[in-house]
C-alpha cells in the first residue's frame, strides 16, 4: 500500500500495521510522518523503541536480534530503522527481505529512507517492503499544489487567506517546505484566527525561496516567463556562477533539439525520451516543451547560448544576466 504524507493521519486513526516505510525528499513531511507513527505506536502500547542507523559498517544481524529479543518491561516494541543512503547493499537487502517476511503483531517496524530513484524502487528489497508494508511518500510539494498545501496548514491554526495571498506566499517559499512551515507558524503567532489579508502576509513573510538552477530550467521548459525571471534574480543575488547556469540551460536545450530531430525522423517523443534516458520526473515538462516548440526555435536558442558562453569568457561584450533573461524568454508561452 502507498500513501501520501497528508493521508497518513486518517490511515493511522483506523489502526496500525506492522511495517511502515517513509521515503521522499521533503524532510519536513518525512519528520512529521515518522513522528505521527511513533505517537500512534506509543498509544497502542509499543512502549519500547530501538533505533538502528544503517550507515557504513552497520551489522545487519542487529535487525534480526532486535526483532527476536524479549523485554522484561514491554511486550511490544518499535524498531526505528534509518537508512540514510537509501542503499542497504547486498547483505542489507537480504536482511530486510527476511525481516518483512516474518512480521508479527508484537514488533512494529518503521523504516526511513531518502527519495529513491526509479531503479531502487523496482529493486527486490524495496518491492518486498512495499508488498508487506505501507509506504508513505514524503515528496516535495510542487509549486502548482503549494497554495492548497499552505491553505491546509493555515486551516489547522484556524486561519485562512485568499487565492492571491496563498500564491504570493507559495512564490516566496518555493523549494523550501520547512521554511514555508515556519512562515505559517509565524503567521499564527502574529495574527488572530480568521482571514489574513494580502498586505499583512506581504509585510511579514521573508523571501525564503531556495533558488536553484534546476528550478530555473523547470520554469524555462514550462514557458513560465515570470517564474523564470524570479528564479534568475534569486540566483544572481546568491552569486551563482554563470557558467553553471549556462551548463544547465544548455543541457535542456540540447535535449529538446535531439528530441525534435528524432521526431522529424519519425520517432515518437516517448521512444526518443527513453533512448535519451530523460528522467521520469522531467518527461512531462520535456514532452510539453517539445510539442510546443519547433526545431528552428531550438537552433536559435543554441546559437544564443553560444554567444553567452563567449560573453562569460570575455570574448564578447554584453550583460550576461540580461542575456540569460532573453534566452529564457525565447521559451515563454505565446
Amino acid at each position: 500500500m502507498q500513501l501520501t504524507s497528508e493521508a497518513l493521519p486518517r490511515h493511522l486513526a483506523s489502526g496500525l500495521k506492522s511495517l511502515y516505510v517513509i521515503q521522499g525528499d521533503a524532510l519536513l513531511l518525512a519528520i512529521e510522518a515518522a513522528d505521527s507513527i511513533r505517537a500512534a505506536a506509543r498509544k497502542a502500547g509499543y512502549t519500547e523503541r530501538s533505533i538502528l542507523i544503517a550507515e557504513q559498517h552497520f551489522r545487519w544481524a542487529e535487525l534480526k536480534n532486535q526483532a527476536q529479543s524479549l523485554s522484561l518491561f514491554s511486550e511490544r516494541r518499535l524498531i526505528d530503522l534509518r537508512i540514510p543512503s537509501g542503499k542497504p547493499g547486498t547483505e542489507g537487502a537480504a536482511a530486510l527481505q527476511e525481516h518483512v517476511a516474518s512480521l508479527g503483531d508484537d514488533v512494529l517496524t518503521l523504516i526511513t529512507l531518502p527519495k529513491l530513484d526509479w531503479n531502487a524502487q523496482k529493486s527486490t528489497w524495496f518491492s518486498a517492503l512495499e508488498k508487506h508494508g505501507t509506504v508513505i511518500n514524503a515528496d516535495d510539494i510542487p509549486l502548482d499544489r503549494l497554495p492548497d498545501w499552505l491553505a491546509g496548514r493555515l486551516q489547522r491554526q484556524h486561519q485562512s487567506a485568499d487565492k492571491a495571498t496563498l500564491e504570493f506566499l507559495a512564490s516566496r517559499c518555493e523549494g523550501n517546505l520547512l521554511a514555508a512551515f515556519q512562515e505559517i507558524q509565524k503567521l499564527g503567532l502574529l495574527f488572530p484566527e480568521g482571514e489574513i489579508s494580502y498586505e499583512k502576509v506581504q509585510e511579514s513573510v521573508m523571501d525564503v525561496a531556495r533558488y536553484d538552477i534546476f528550478k530555473l530550467t523547470e520554469a524555462m521548459l514550462a514557458g513560465d516567463a515570470a517564474r523564470y525571471a524570479h528564479v534568475l534574480d534569486g540566483l544572481r543575488a546568491e552569486g551563482t556562477a554563470a557558467v553553471l547556469i549556462l551548463w544547465a540551460i544548455s543541457e535542456e536545450i540540447r535535449t529538446l533539439g535531439r528530441l525534435l530531430q528524432a521526431a522529424l525522423g519519425g520517432t515518437s517523443l516517448r521512444d526518443a525520451m527513453r533512448d535519451l534516458r530523460v528522467r521520469r520526473d522531467k518527461q512531462g515538462l520535456i514532452e510539453n516543451a517539445a510539442r510546443r516548440l519547433k526545431f528552428p526555435h531550438i537552433e536559435r536558442a543554441i546559437g544564443h547560448a553560444a554567444r553567452i558562453d563567449k560573453t562569460i569568457k570575455g570574448l564578447r561584450n554584453g550583460d550576461i544576466w540580461d542575456e540569460f533573461l532573453q534566452l529564457g524568454l525565447r521559451f515563454a508561452r505565446s
